[in-house]
């Protein structure tokens, strides 16, 4: 096996000329990376310089839910996605929940942390007694670092020695709080960090009885359980109409209720239940230019956080009154990253009239409590199958290659009906076996 050197040198047309030669790509396969350019040269330049061994674009899909309203205000959402029924689930749910009160959201913090993980041979009284002269140093350290951002009313709000040494030999964390405004902030926490990492390492001059500091790592943690949204629906149990035909609306709240209670039980439901929060969650990032891999990873760790891992949501029905409610972690940022270079996120914004940090963040746990919302609805009434694969008869139909004709002949059979691959490829093979 001989391994390559330099593909980074090459320009974008090598770089795709030895991807063909390596992969042995048909000329059909290898000219989509030329079909979705941008048009004008300024922002495909953009796409260029966002990534390494850039060879294309990979185009989504960019739709909007309408109907959001978020503490009585009206938002048009837009939503990148690639799953279809997504963005109709939730534009049925923030509809149904608009005509009751729509969303309530609030955030009481937005702390993110960092984290200085390092090892300390000597006496824990030595290290705990050096602490706040330490804790005065790295303050001072980052003072340049932090200015901007303390001017827009963030910066570093705690630091804390903390002892692991029960857990691991010799091992303390410096654990860092951080206010970021308006910015997901993960290059500022890690330049704060790196530069406190290396002032924590001057200690070592002072050669305590050759006890040592030794700086294993320094890094912003995507685990962010005091930057949390609280977003919630409720209505009187009797306003609960007009979701299923075949049930009461007594039995709808019961057995909304069952199906949240499970997902809190068992941990084969909680991922899926979650899963559902995350089609919208990840939507309205997706468009926002936010990192939805940190976010989730954050949640999901916020949903195991007494060790059994549940629902995001809870459930409570109480004095005839309905109430849903999503808790969920969520480090955004509405400046800084891709957020005012990648030409498409702009435009999201633009639709969310730019909103800050903090009203993206209810935006984003509105839109994942209303996709959550609707999918149980379904689950315990009609079954998820009958929207999903609804909206999916079109990429069947696109799979087949199916003429506008064929598409239209197609969708009347099927109003109705059970959809599947296999029996929209026959209907479609009858149709041209007629001809």
């Amino acid at each position: 096996m001989t391994l390559f050197s330099g593909f980074s040198k090459f320009d974008r047309q090598q770089r795709i000329k030895y991807i063909i030669e390596h992969s042995k790509l048909t000329e059909s396969e290898s000219s989509c990376l030329d079909e979705y350019l941008a048009p004008v040269d300024h922002q495909q330049k953009t796409y260029h310089d966002m990534i390494e061994n850039y060879i294309g674009n990979f185009p989504l899909p960019l739709g909007v839910v309408t109907n959001m309203v978020i503490n009585g205000e009206v938002f048009i959402v837009p939503y990148v996605t690639e799953e279809s029924s997504v963005i109709a689930a939730a534009s049925k749910a923030a509809k149904y929940w608009g005509q009751r009160g729509g969303f309530s959201a609030k955030i009481d913090s937005m702390t993110k942390k960092g984290t200085i993980h390092f090892t300390w041979n000597g006496k824990k009284t030595v290290i705990s007694t050096l602490f706040p002269k330490i804790r005065e140093k790295l303050v001072l350290a980052t003072t340049g670092i932090t200015e901007k951002m303390r001017l827009r009313g963030g910066g570093m709000t705690q630091i804390q020695l903390i002892d692991k040494t029960a857990e691991l030999p010799d091992y303390y964390q410096i654990d860092v709080s951080f206010e970021t405004s308006d910015a997901m902030g993960a290059n500022f926490i890690n330049s704060c960090l790196e530069m406190m990492a290396s002032v924590l390492l001057n200690i070592n001059e002072l050669n305590l009885d050759g006890d040592k500091v030794e700086v294993i790592m320094s890094i912003l943690s995507n685990y962010s359980p005091e930057c949390k949204v609280n977003c919630r629906v409720k209505c009187p149990v009797e306003m609960l109409t007009g979701w299923s035909k075949n049930l009461s609306k007594n039995a709808f709240a019961e057995k909304f209720k069952l199906a949240v209670d499970i997902a809190n039980l068992e941990v084969s439901r909680a991922v899926t239940h979650n899963k559902g929060i995350f089609n919208g969650v990840d939507a309205v990032l997706l468009a926002t230019g936010n990192d939805c891999r940190a976010t989730s990873a954050g949640a999901h760790a916020y949903a195991a956080r007494d060790g059994n891992y549940k629902s995001l949501t809870s459930i409570d029905i109480t004095d005839d009154t309905f109430r849903y409610e999503l808790e969920i972690p969520l480090a955004v940022g509405t400046v800084g990253g891709i957020t005012r270079v990648h030409p498409m996120v702009k435009t999201a914004h633009a639709i969310l009239n730019y909103p800050d940090a903090r009203k993206l963040m209810m935006i984003a746990a509105a839109s994942g409590l209303a996709n959550n919302f609707a999918a149980v609805a379904s689950l315990i009434t009609t079954g998820i199958q009958e929207g999903h694969m609804k909206m999916h008869l079109s990429n069947i139909l696109n799979q087949l290659n199916a003429t506008i004709s064929e598409e239209e002949s197609a969708k009347n059979h099927f109003l109705g009906k059970s959809i599947n691959y296999s029996g929209v490829a026959g209907f479609i093979r009858q149709i041209r076996d007629l001809k």
